[in-house]
C-alpha cells in the first residue's frame, strides 16, 4: 500500500522531506529571497497522531499546515495567493463539479483552472482564504510552535493599511525602490521584533475615512468571518501591504480531505471520492505564491507567480 511522504521548501523545485517532522509540532525552516519563516504539518492517522486533533477547536480536522513568517519584499494582500498547483493535467473523476461547488462555498474568492491541459491550479488571496490568521506589525507574534490553537488576531492590520491618493503610486510601485534595502534585511529571523523599517515608505498611517481608492481601513475585524468578508473585496486587499515588518501566522486546516489510511475526499451529504483511483502520481501541492504579473513574459508557462513557500504531500511505494 502506498505510503505518505511530506516535503516542504521555498518553491516546488527546492523541496526537502519533512516526513519525520509530521505530527511532532516541530517546525521546518523556510528561507529565500522572498520569504523567511517556519512550517508545521499535521496529518491525522499518519504515524502517531498529535494532540492537535484532540483539541476542542480542531475537532473534525484531518490535516493542518501552519506557517509563520514574513515577506521580505512588500506585497499587497491581493498579490499573495495560496492554494493548489499542479505540473500536468488532472484526471478529474465524474462528479468533480460537486467538489468544486463545495470548494467555492468554502472560499468564494477561489479562482481556478483545474481542467487546464498544461498546469492546473486553484488559488485564492491568502488573507481571505485562511480559516485562521494572525498579523503582527513590529511586535511579538503568536508563539510558534504552540500547544494551543491559533485564533484570529487582526488588531494590527490597520498598521499595514496603505493610505493612497487616487493619483499616487500604487503600494508596489512605491515599494519597488526599496527592494535592495529590503534584501539586506533578509537574514532577520521570524519573531524578531527588530525588523527593518525599509518598507515603511510603502505605507502610511491609516485614517478612519479610508483611502483614495475608497477602501475603508481594516479595523474591528475581530473574527475570521469578519476578516474574510473584508478581504473578499479586491480594493481592500490592494490597500493592505505586507512586508518585512509584518509577521503572518496561519493555520490552514480542514476535514474534507483524508490522507490516511487512504486518500479520500469527503463532501457534505455523504458524498466521497476515493482519490487513489484517479491518482496519477502527482503530489497534492499547497503553495503560497505571487499573483502572476500581467506583464510577465509569454515564455513563462506557469499561470502563477514566484513561490514564497510550498508543501507537497505525495504517495510513495
Amino acid at each position: 500500500m502506498p505510503q505518505l511522504r511530506v516535503l516542504a521548501g521555498p518553491d516546488p523545485n527546492h523541496l526537502s522531506s519533512i516526513t519525520h517532522l509530521v505530527n511532532t509540532n516541530l517546525p521546518c525552516k523556510i528561507s529565500s529571497d522572498l520569504f523567511d519563516g517556519q512550517i508545521i504539518a499535521n496529518i491525522k492517522g499518519f504515524n502517531k497522531d498529535t494532540e492537535y486533533f484532540d483539541r476542542d477547536d480542531r475537532k473534525g480536522v484531518t490535516w493542518s499546515i501552519q506557517v509563520q513568517g514574513r515577506f521580505l519584499q512588500p506585497h499587497t494582500a491581493d498579490d499573495i495567493l495560496f492554494g493548489n498547483t499542479f505540473e500536468r493535467p488532472l484526471h478529474l473523476p465524474w462528479g468533480s463539479g460537486a467538489a468544486l461547488k463545495f470548494m467555492s462555498y468554502l472560499d468564494p474568492n477561489l479562482t481556478h483552472d483545474l481542467t487546464s491541459q498544461t498546469k492546473p491550479w486553484a488559488l485564492s488571496p491568502l488573507v481571505a482564504t485562511m480559516p485562521h490568521f494572525a498579523h503582527s506589525h513590529k511586535s511579538r507574534p503568536p508563539k510558534f510552535p504552540s500547544s494551543s490553537s491559533l485564533t484570529d488576531d487582526n488588531s494590527q492590520l490597520s498598521l499595514a493599511f496603505h493610505e493612497e491618493d487616487e493619483d499616487a503610486e500604487s503600494p508596489l510601485s512605491s515599494a519597488s525602490s526599496s527592494t535592495s534595502s529590503l534584501s539586506s534585511g533578509s537574514s532577520s529571523h521570524s519573531g524578531d521584533s527588530g525588523h527593518s523599517s525599509s518598507s515603511s515608505s510603502s505605507r502610511k498611517s491609516h485614517s478612519s475615512n479610508g483611502n483614495g481608492n475608497g477602501a475603508p481601513p481594516p479595523v474591528n475585524l475581530h473574527t475570521a468571518a469578519q476578516r474574510r468578508n473584508y478581504f473578499s473585496v479586491s480594493k481592500n486587499r490592494k490597500s493592505v501591504v505586507f512586508g518585512p515588518e509584518d509577521i503572518i501566522t496561519t493555520d490552514f486546516c480542514y476535514g474534507f480531505l483524508e490522507f490516511a489510511p487512504s486518500l479520500t475526499l469527503r463532501l457534505p451529504g455523504g458524498i466521497s471520492f476515493d482519490l487513489l483511483r484517479y491518482w496519477d502520481g502527482q503530489p497534492v501541492r499547497f503553495m503560497c505564491c505571487e499573483r502572476k504579473d500581467s506583464n510577465a513574459s509569454r515564455l513563462d508557462s506557469e499561470p502563477w507567480g514566484r513561490s514564497f513557500w510550498c508543501v507537497a504531500i505525495e504517495m510513495v511505494d
